[in-house]
């Protein structure tokens, strides 16, 4: 199975692409190989590559001042990552990305970006709604964060990444859910005891 493979079955779940359709997506998306821990994007610089992810696993995340790490999205497999304001804007990055487990990700540039828009429209409307679901999944993210107790933090994220519970050190998910990782030791405990 060739890289560009899962993006074009991605897209074909939207849309089936013709093979024209197919021919362009595969010379603007560039494959490329991250390994673990290796930097997608550094703080300070410019996101220029939107990446779905074929195989692996990465974060986004800021370091505060106090050198506190606050992660703000995993992706994996068939997700998409990229700090959008800095994409779009071509700024500065306030955010990192990088590969938790070694991560083979398809880039697409922003120039590349708008000349699919512009040679085919459908693929305004299929980013328009990965756009829209990102914005939904991060509101409940956010609600989650300023409303709920650390349980219900923790059990949201259990349905949503549960693909990934088992792949990321407890380190990373206490940081992505705002909890020390002994207390997400208890939560786990706790929901193991209530499964049984």
């Amino acid at each position: 199975m060739s890289t560009i493979e899962p993006l074009i079955t991605y897209f074909n779940n939207f849309t089936p692409l013709d093979e024209e359709e197919i021919i362009f997506v595969s010379t603007c998306f560039k494959s490329r190989l991250y390994r673990k821990r290796q930097y997608i994007l550094q703080e300070g610089d410019v996101c220029n590559n939107y990446n779905f992810v074929v195989r692996g696993c990465l974060r986004m995340y800021k370091i505060d001042k106090n050198g506190n790490t606050h992660i703000l999205q995993f992706t994996s497999e068939n997700g998409w990552i990229a700090d959008i304001g800095s994409f779009h804007e071509h700024t500065p990055s306030e955010l990192s990305i990088d590969a938790l487990e070694d991560t083979i990700v398809l880039q697409i540039s922003y120039e590349n970006l708008i000349a699919i828009y512009e040679r085919f429209p459908r693929f305004n409307r299929i980013f328009r709604i990965l756009m829209e679901n990102a914005y939904v999944s991060l509101q409940k993210r956010m609600f989650q964060n300023i409303s709920s107790p650390a349980e219900d933090r923790y059990n949201f994220f259990m349905e949503v990444y549960p693909h990934l519970s088992s792949r990321l050190p407890q380190t990373q998910i206490a940081s992505f859910l705002g909890i020390t990782p002994e207390f997400l030791s208890r939560l786990r405990n706790r929901r193991l005891k209530n499964k049984s």
